[in-house]
Formats: structure tokens, sequence, C-alpha cells
């Protein structure tokens, strides 16, 4: 390389950084970012306690819930847990699952855990966008009294708005989110210096003795204002989710440089403003600027809300593209929205559902206030997954040391287990939702992985190993046609039903016969040249096992054109591809109950078809039918 290239290249590098760190301002920290529009004030909401000592306390509890929580646990240490790149309780289930033999009992505690924490991720999907928004539409009320009965129906529009605009990609506006949010932290951070420098007695908070103290003093009370700490650090586990998009240190250099601080300020900026006026209580983050910029701050706190919530779907969206990829989820639809950008992705189902759920939410909490009291259990249970899983993968497979890896864990998972045994008080109040809907796709993630495993054994005692089809074909028995067929299967050393059924009806095979499976890795993407296995077998049959990651998308269009490269060509005028499309009935034998045998039938029945899931050129495709029980 010249010194001209290499010194642009250099150039380029910083310039290049700053545009992922920006990046990962729009999208990483929408959730925590808009967390000082409610948090404060909910931790008051119980005791209105505004003495000096319980004011110091609480910033206390907050600017090292903080410290512990995202800055120690997960940016200094998790994040190194990374599944080449990427980030996430699946991609970090997946490190764990290697370290363990398929089917022990460890594996499957792993697994299970990794299933309820991707769980979890969607409780916390339906509360963000509702509290975020409505907590921003509340300013109005601060603005003046008599636009409250507005309140709601402003934040069900935009709310509407924010789903029906998914179908077109973040990419559109996503270049816009870093800018706002870099607008947003700036003002979180002035208007807390602003009242900080009135009141400067209140970064005393920052020592954690009044933490501890206010604690000590009234355990109880301590005890329950947890619960209400941690809508602080909420979105705290998406700088993880997301370091598959932005790396690990564009997400740090923005924690540490902008978003960190802006938040400290401001927390601090509102117990200094309570301090002095205690009747900001109502809500202090809009009582913190003067009347005429109240307005202002209501569209940029709505613009900020708006973000957060994308960002969050946008992270449903991901999780459910991983699942189905690794087959924790039946196939669905699932539409990449950026020609550039791999994690770009929309799931019309997963959109659908969880708009109803997030407005329902609103209708039947009604206020931020509320709302508050569902929020916390999703999050706090995912963060304490994350916590087990990560300390596994650091002694089992990174072989730290037992004895400082186990201390170090224990204090983050004390911090996880004090956080969510103090939601649990809020479970009747609203703490029920998030788990209602984590326990609902656990079941149906958990029903589909021990579905498909029934149906494999069910389809492997239904057919013949490839290598005994092979050992019975002989010259002109039976007739070879000419072309090439594909048979689409799950393990290609075992004769496909579709194959079977073929010889059954029509006698015949062509010339040239390929059994072709699928495979998803537990990386997230699989290099081009480690894309196709290909081995030529007796009788001019052959086997072709196409491997993907579980974040990339299966193309058997690309797979065809691929294997030209490798030497072994179709002519897609000459080839046909056999699918099996078969009917799955529940019966009353087996190992599995017979209601969950019936959600799996009503699952595989509402999965898109294998042609439009692994892009297979319709005009090529033959289905061959029929039925097997479960």
């Amino acid at each position: 390389m010249s010194a001209a290239a290499k010194a642009l290249e250099l150039a380029a590098k910083p310039q290049a950084q700053r545009y992922l760190v920006l990046g990962a301002l729009g999208v990483v920290f929408g959730d925590i970012g808009t967390s000082p529009l409610y948090a404060l004030r909910l931790c008051f909401a119980g005791s209105r306690d505004l003495s000096p000592a319980a004011v110091y306390g609480v910033l206390s509890l907050v600017a090292w819930a903080l410290a512990i929580v995202v800055l120690f646990k997960y940016i200094l240490v998790v994040m190194r847990a990374d599944n080449r790149g990427e980030g996430g309780v699946l991609a970090l289930s997946a490190l764990v699952l290697r370290a363990f033999p398929n089917g022990s009992g460890t594996y499957v505690l792993a697994l299970t855990a990794g299933l309820i924490g991707a769980s979890l991720f969607y409780g916390d999907g339906v509360i963000t966008p509702a509290i975020s928004v409505l907590s921003a539409v509340e300013g109005l009320e601060v603005v003046t009294p008599g636009l409250k009965e507005y309140v709601l129906p402003l934040t069900l529009v935009l709310l509407i708005g924010i789903f029906v605009i998914q179908q077109r990609g973040t990419g559109e506006v996503g270049r816009y989110f870093g800018p706002v949010m870099a607008l947003w932290f700036a003002v979180l951070g002035l208007t807390g210096i602003v009242h900080i420098l009135q009141e400067p007695s209140v970064l005393i908070g920052l020592n954690p003795y009044w933490g501890i103290a206010l604690i000590v003093s009234h355990p109880w009370k301590g005890f329950i204002l947890l619960g209400a700490v941690v809508l602080a650090v909420t979105g705290g586990e998406a700088l993880y989710a997301d370091m598959g998009h932005f790396g690990r240190r564009a997400i740090t250099t923005a924690w540490m440089r902008l978003v960190f601080p802006a938040l400290l300020l401001n927390y601090f900026g509102q117990g200094a403003l309570l301090l002095h006026d205690p009747s900001a209580l109502a809500n202090p983050f809009f009582r913190m600027v003067p009347d005429w910029a109240t307005l202002p701050l209501v569209i940029l706190a709505s613009a900020a809300t708006i973000i957060a919530s994308q960002a969050v779907i946008s992270g449903a969206f991901a999780i459910t593209s991983q699942a189905v990829q690794l087959g924790y989820l039946p196939r669905m639809l699932i539409r990449h929205t950026s020609d550039h950008e791999r994690g770009q992705v929309y799931v019309p189902r997963v959109n659908f559902l969880l708009s109803i759920a997030v407005l329902g939410l609103v209708l039947g909490f009604r206020s931020s206030n509320n709302l508050g009291s569902a929020y916390g259990i999703a999050v706090t249970g995912a963060m304490g997954i994350d916590t087990i899983l990560a300390y596994v993968y650091m002694v089992r497979v990174q072989r730290w040391s037992i004895l400082p890896t186990t201390i170090l864990f224990g204090l983050f998972l004390a911090t996880d287990a004090s956080f969510f045994s103090a939601n649990l008080l809020k479970f009747l109040q609203g703490g029920w939702v998030p788990v209602v809907i984590g326990s609902a796709a656990v079941l149906v993630m958990s029903t589909w992985i021990k579905g498909r495993r029934l149906l494999a054994e069910r389809r492997r005692e239904a057919t013949i190993p490839l290598a005994s089809l092979l050992a019975r074909i002989k010259p002109g028995s039976p007739i070879r046609i000419p072309g090439t067929s594909v048979f689409m299967t799950g393990n290609v050393q075992q004769v496909p039903a579709s194959l079977l059924h073929n010889l059954k009806h029509n006698k015949t095979l062509h010339e040239r016969v390929v059994l072709m499976s699928v495979k998803t890795a537990d990386i997230p993407r699989v290099p081009e040249e480690e894309r196709l296995e290909i081995h030529h077998l007796d009788h001019n049959f052959h086997t072709i096992t196409a491997k993907y990651g579980f974040t990339e998308e299966p193309n058997i269009w690309r797979v065809l054109a691929q294997c030209r490269l490798q030497s072994f060509p179709f002519k897609l005028m000459e080839t046909s591809v056999f699918v099996g499309r078969e009917k799955i009935v529940a019966s009353d034998k087996g190992k599995m109950a017979v209601w969950r045998k019936k959600l799996f039938v009503f699952l595989s029945n509402n999965a898109i078809n294998a042609t439009e899931f692994f892009h297979i050129p319709s005009n090529l495709v033959i289905e061959l039918g029929g039925q097997t029980e479960i």
C-alpha cells in the first residue's frame, strides 16, 4: 500500500468512527436517554419525602445504579462476550451452548435461559414505547393544565404513526436519529448544569454513603425505592444487544463522553430543583426550563421518545429474525429494509402484535405514573440472565480465574436480583404485563423447539438412509429422465419424504439428483468461502449443505448461482425443486401434552412456506404433500 493510501485510510478511520458514535446515539441510547422524563419523579412518588437526606440518597442510588449496571457490567465486562462482533442474549446463549454437550442438562438450562431472556425483551418492547411517548406528551400539562385531555389521544396518534412507518424501514430516517439524540443529550446536560449551579450542594449525592444510609435507615422503603431506581437504567441492555451494529468502541465512546455525563447532570439538576422548589415534583423534568421553553422541550422530548421507541421495536424485529434462523420460532415473513445494513429488518406479524399490545397498555394504564408499575420486571429479569450467561461464558469458555470472576459477577447479580425482587412488589399493580408477555413467548418458542424435535423423530422413522437407497439403484431401474431435481431436506443423510413420494407415484428419477439442506450456524455470519458444502455420490446423486449465520437471510437462488463457482452448475430451465408440504396431525400419544401439540400444529400451519422463506424461484418449485402424526 502506498504512503498516500495509508494516509487516506488513517484519515478515514476517525471519520467512520465519528459516524458510528453518532449512529449509536440515535439507536443504542434512545431508551436509557429518555429515562429522565419519568425516573426521578417516580422515585419520589411513594414517599414524597424531599428532605436533603432523601434527595441525596435517591440521587446516589441512581448514579451508582448507572455506574454498576451500565458502566462496570455492560461496558467494561459483558460486552467482551461477543459472538464474532454480535451481542444480545441469543448471541450470548449461542456462545455458552458450545461449552456443553447437546442435550445435556446444563445445555438445556442454558438454552432455556436464552429463551427467557429473549422473551423478556418482548415485554420491554411493549412497555418502552408506551411509557416513553406518554411521559413526553404529558409535558403538555406543564404548558397549560387545559391540554390534559389531549394527552391520551395525541399519544395514541404518535404511537400509531410509529408502527405505521416501520414498514418503510429505519434507513430513510436513521441519519436524523443521531443528531436529534445528540441535541437531546446536550439539552439534558445544560438544563442540569443550570440548576446544579443554583444548588451545588446536591453533588453530595455522588457519595455512595447517602444511598446506603437511605436504605439502612428505612430498609423497607429503600427496598421499594429500588423498583423505581431501576427505571434509570432501563435500556442499559441495549448497549450489548446493538453491539453488532456499531461495535464496542463506538458505544463506549458515546457513553463515556456524552451519555453518562448528560444523564448524571440532568438527574442531579432535577434533584437540585426539588431541593429549591418541592412543588416541582409533579413533573420535575419539564419544570427545569422556563415557561417559554416548555413547549419546545415537549416537542424535542416527543422526538426523542419516538426514536427510543423505534429502536426498541427494531430490536424486537432483529431478535425475532435471529430466533427464526436458529429454529426457535416458526418461519415468518421478514423483510430487509436496507440494501446495506443487515440488521435493518421488518417483521409485519411482530409489528402488528406489538402495536396492539402497546395501544392496549396506554388505554389501560392511561398515565406514565401507572405504567411505571408495569416497567422493571422484564428489564431486570433480562439483565440478570445476561449476567448469569456471561459468567458461564467467561469461566467455561474464556477461562477467567474462578474466584475473582465469581466475586465480580456476584456483585452484578446481587444488584440485578435486588432490582428484580423490588419490582416483583409491583406485580399486581401492572408488573404482571411483561411477565404474561414473556411467558407467552417462552411457551411459543419452547413448544416450537420441542415440536420440531418430535417431528424430526417421526420423519426419521418414516424414511431410510440415503446410503440404503443408493445401494438399491440399478442401471435402468428406476427410469432416469433428463434434468436435475433438487429435494429440500433437513438431513442430507436421509432420503426426504418428497423423494420417496416422487418414486412411489412417478416411478422415475432425474438424471441428476441433489439433496439440499439449509443449516443455521451459531455465529452471526458465515464467510462466503464456507457457505457451501458439496458432496458427489454414486448414481449422479449429490448433497449440498448451505450454511448461514443467525443474522443472515437464506437464499436458494444465490446458492444455485454460487454452485457454478464451484464447478457444479445448474441449468435453471432443466431444474425442478421439490418441497414437501406436509399436514401435521396431533395425536394423544407421546412425550408432549396434547394441547402443546395442537399449539405446534397451529404455529406450523401459520408459518410461511419454504418457497417464500428460502427465496426459491417459484417457477422451479414442485410441492409434494403428505401427513405426519406427532
